[in-house]
């Protein structure tokens, strides 16, 4: 897991850097290196933080 990844934590907003259409998701858990992120257009996604180093989002 990536040293950003391994920062986030449940209710942190987020954008996956190859899909930007996915929109802006928050963390629902960062167990083991797997980021279980709740996208506004998507849904529910398990991202493995070893593979895609994800964007913390600082203003909503």
């Amino acid at each position: 897991m990536s040293d950003m990844n391994s920062i986030l934590e449940p209710g942190m907003l987020v954008v996956h850097p190859d899909q930007p259409d996915w929109g802006t998701g928050q963390v629902q858990s960062n167990i083991g290196g797997k980021i279980t992120v709740n996208f506004q257009d998507v849904g529910k996604v398990v991202i493995d933080g070893s593979r895609v180093e994800l964007i913390p989002v600082t203003e909503p």
